[in-house]
């Protein structure tokens, strides 16, 4: 043990953060996994990187586990132990790992975390049916807690604002890069805050839900992770034109290739000096061309910086909370964490 005053102590790294939440939640999620039908829980498990197909043992890679986190620091920051979020920490990772199954369906993406989706493994009728499985144990964990009638809307209004996400990136595929109908960078905040920001901000209110938080605080925590959503997703879409490969696990410019209308791109256009810009991303070959414009334009500074602003203001309201010291630290430690991670 340290014999350092705990004021003196430097505050846990988030790695260490998200490490400590994981071996939290771990035992809860596998037994909640294990409620479901064998085939089921195979793919379940093989989506958290447990198993191979098949059912044997794995340990590949699995995700940062951040909206689990974000549920145990809820909790801790309403001053409960970190042990009362946990149900809500299961149930948040039960139901971002049914949407990332879903979405890898409908954006036909064959990869996941370096291996074959789920439904290039299994099949797109098995991976849809576990999806669904995994949604329904979400559900069921939180109805059986002693909060749950409250959790359960919590997470119902979050999941409406996640399907409400998911159905305007799906239609912004569709729309042209210039023109009247253009995607706008405020309707791609939008889109962003429901997709991404509405689980993880889910997540820390259900934790301090859990942990006997008062309203304010929890509809504050809830405005915070939304906040964090947001730059979560930008700083996803620099990397996702300019991130090292073999640490993003994406190809060099896949997201230009695919044509998505991400933040970086949908903000040079607003620029005189991206005129040219649309006739580059039509063009396979003309990547790199398309990602110097994209730069040269503004488009890559204008992602960043609205993801820095984000992040202030979910720092902003985590301060004017009267949290628990340790948690509210570990939970600011987090935000810096993952917007400046590998840029």
């Amino acid at each position: 043990m340290s014999t350092l005053p705990s004021a003196l102590q430097a505050p846990p790294s988030a790695p260490d953060v998200l490490g400590r939440c994981r071996e939290l939640v771990r035992p809860a999620l596998a037994e909640a996994v294990g409620r479901l039908h064998p085939w089921v829980a195979e793919m379940a498990a093989y989506s958290f990187g447990w198993c191979e197909v098949g059912g044997a043992p794995a340990a590949a890679p699995g995700g940062k586990g951040v909206r689990q986190a974000l549920a145990v620091l809820g909790a801790e920051a309403a001053g409960a132990d970190g042990r009362a979020g946990v149900p809500a920490a299961v149930a948040v990772e039960l139901v971002h790992a049914f949407s990332l199954l879903h979405d890898d369906i409908m954006d036909g993406d064959a990869t996941r975390r370096r291996r074959p989706a789920v439904w290039k493994a299994y099949g797109t009728g098995p991976a849809v049916l576990a999806g669904d499985a995994l949604f329904a144990l979400a559900v069921e964990t939180l109805a059986a807690t002693p909060g749950g009638p409250r959790a359960v809307r919590l997470l119902s209004t979050a999941l409406a604002d996640l399907v409400r996400g998911q159905a305007d990136d799906l239609l912004f595929a569709a729309r042209p890069f210039a023109g009247p109908e253009r995607v706008t960078p405020e309707e791609y905040r939008v889109m962003a805050e429901h997709k991404t920001g509405a689980l993880l901000g889910c997540a820390a209110a259900l934790g301090a839900t859990l942990g006997g938080a008062p309203e304010p605080a929890v509809a504050a925590l809830d405005r915070a992770g939304r906040h964090l959503g947001v730059a979560f997703q930008l700083v996803d879409d620099v990397l996702g034109i300019w991130g090292d490969p073999a640490v993003t696990g994406k190809p060099v410019g896949g997201d230009l290739r695919e044509r998505k209308k991400t933040f970086p791109v949908l903000a040079a256009l607003g620029s005189p000096a991206a005129r040219h810009l649309p006739e580059l991303l039509a063009c396979d070959a003309r990547t790199e061309e398309a990602a110097a414009l994209i730069e040269e334009a503004g488009g890559r500074a204008a992602a960043l910086a609205e993801a820095r602003a984000r992040t202030a203001a979910a720092r902003a309201l985590l301060t004017e909370l009267p949290l628990a010291a340790g948690a509210a630290g570990e939970l600011c430690a987090l935000l810096d964490f993952l917007v400046g991670r590998d840029l």
